[in-house]
């Protein structure tokens, strides 16, 4: 397990969750997931796959939204998190949810088993892309689906260890972002610069 990964991701989500005090009334969770919702076109039976789901909260809110036809994989490197979202399915009896442990150069799914994969705030997180975009690849069927919503580099945020030197900092250019998948086989379908607290969305489609 990659210890400097699990504790730049906590300090990232203080830092977020600083941030997000800081800037309240900006748009809530239900209206960004309600976005990318419509964006991934969620419905009934849809296979959606939350990796790097943290509390959950998008993971659950995406679970409602499928219904008990559709599934939501909530993959997670944290063991502390791992066995929080375990012990939020089983309470909330989410029949739809299943938690995955995913390691740093796989997502830990299965192939060819999701409609759709969104990461929140989790890419510029990954210490080797090039392995982890491959295992992306492999778990979103033809014609499926991929959502990065991140940010460019930030100051105030701490620095990121064991990533890419070509990531400038905590964050990640949208450029980069498309390059990187685009290789992996991917192709852009959709650039979204107005992402709520001065995020972007790339929505891609797998070839």
């Amino acid at each position: 397990m990659n210890t400097k990964w699990m504790k730049t991701r906590l300090i990232c989500g203080a830092a977020c969750l600083l941030l997000g005090l800081a800037g309240l009334g900006k748009a809530s969770t239900a209206d960004e997931l309600a976005r990318l919702a419509e964006l991934m076109e969620w419905k009934a039976g849809t296979v959606v796959a939350d990796v790097g789901a943290g509390d959950g909260r998008f993971a659950f809110a995406a679970a409602a939204r499928v219904g008990p036809t559709g599934r939501v994989y909530a993959t997670e490197i944290d063991q502390g998190k791992l066995r929080e979202l375990r012990e939020e399915v089983k309470r909330r009896n989410l029949a739809n949810v299943t938690i995955v442990v995913s390691k740093e150069a796989d997502t830990g799914l299965g192939e060819g088993c999701c409609d759709a994969i969104f990461l929140r705030h989790v890419y510029h997180h990954l210490t080797k892309p090039q392995e982890f975009d491959a295992r992306l690849a492999a778990a979103v069927r033809p014609g499926g689906r991929l959502a990065i919503i991140d940010f460019p580099p930030r100051a105030g945020y701490g620095k990121v260890e064991g990533i890419p030197a070509n990531r400038g900092g905590h964050g990640i250019a949208m450029k980069l972002v498309v390059e990187e998948l685009t290789e992996a086989g991917f192709r852009v379908e959709r650039e979204l610069r107005d992402w709520p607290d001065d995020d972007y969305c790339v929505l891609f489609v797998k070839k």
